[in-house]
C-alpha cells in the first residue's frame, strides 16, 4: 500500500536527543526567583512532580500539563519564570539539519507530515521552535499531548494524529521515534509502519518490533520511497 502520512515524534527524532541534568535546570531556574532555601525547595519539588507525572503518562498514558505540573508541585511561577525555563531548554531544542529536506522532499512525493509528541509544552512553544527553524510550514498537523487526554502509545494518541493530517488508514501511515515503547509499540498498535531511530538513553521494550531501523533523519526516504512504490 502507498504512503500516505509520515507522523514523527519530536524530541530525540525531529530534534536529535540530549541528555542533561534536568534537576540541575530546575534549581538554576528557581534560584534566579526565589530565595537560596525556596529555590532548592521548590526545585525538589517540581522535579518530582514532573517525575511523578511521566510515570503515570507511562503506566496509564494520561496527559498532562505545565499548569497541572506546578500545581502538583505546590508552586507559583513568579513572573518571567516560564520564559526563563524555555530559555533554558533552548539548546536542547533544535532541529536536526537533515530535517527540513527530509520533510520537503516526502511532501514532494505528496505525502502529508505530522507531528505526535508526548510533551507537557502548550502547542505555541512547539510551533516556534519549527518556525525559528524554518520547517513549520512543512508540517501538515500536529498532536501534542498537552491538549489531548492521552500519551503515546495509547492509540487514542495516534487516532488522533492521523485526523490531524487528513488521513484515515494506519496502514498508509509511517510513524518515526526513538522511543520502543512509547513510539514502536504504540504505532505498531495502532495499526502502522513503524521506524526506530535508536538511541542509547531510552530503554528496549520486548514487545516493540520495528518495520525498520535507521540512524539518522536522512535514511528515512528511500526507506519510505520503497514503501510509497510497492
Amino acid at each position: 500500500m502507498t504512503v500516505e502520512a509520515v507522523i514523527f515524534d519530536w524530541g530525540g527524532t525531529l530534534t536529535p536527543w540530549h541528555s542533561f541534568d534536568q534537576v540541575a535546570l530546575w534549581q538554576d531556574i528557581c534560584a534566579r526567583y526565589f530565595t537560596a532555601d525556596l529555590a532548592r525547595r521548590h526545585a525538589a519539588a517540581i522535579f518530582a512532580a514532573e517525575r511523578a507525572l511521566w510515570l503515570e503518562s507511562e503506566r496509564d498514558n494520561r496527559s498532562a500539563t505545565m499548569d497541572r505540573l506546578f500545581r502538583q508541585a505546590g508552586v507559583t511561577p513568579a513572573d518571567g519564570f516560564m520564559e526563563t525555563y524555555f530559555e533554558a531548554w533552548e539548546p536542547h531544542t533544535f532541529t536536526d539539519p537533515d530535517a527540513g529536506e527530509l520533510l520537503a522532499a516526502l511532501r514532494d512525493r505528496g505525502i502529508r507530515i505530522g507531528v505526535l509528541s508526548n510533551t507537557m509544552w502548550p502547542r505555541s512553544r512547539h510551533e516556534e521552535v519549527f518556525r525559528r527553524d524554518g520547517v513549520l510550514d512543512l508540517i501538515d498537523g500536529a498532536v501534542y499531548t498537552s491538549e489531548i487526554d492521552w500519551t503515546k502509545p495509547h492509540p487514542e494518541a495516534f487516532k488522533a494524529a492521523m485526523r490531524a493530517v487528513g488521513a484515515a488508514d494506519p496502514a498508509r501511515c509511517v510513524f518515526v521515534g526513538d522511543r520502543p515503547y512509547d513510539d514502536v509499540f504504540g504505532a505498531k498498535r495502532a495499526g502502522m509502519r513503524a521506524v526506530l531511530i535508536p538511541n542509547s538513553d531510552v530503554p528496549p521494550f520486548e514487545a516493540a518490533i520495528p518495520d525498520a531501523v535507521v540512524t539518522r533523519l536522512a535514511d528515512l526516504a528511500p526507506l519510505v520511497d520503497a514503501w510509497h512504490q510497492a
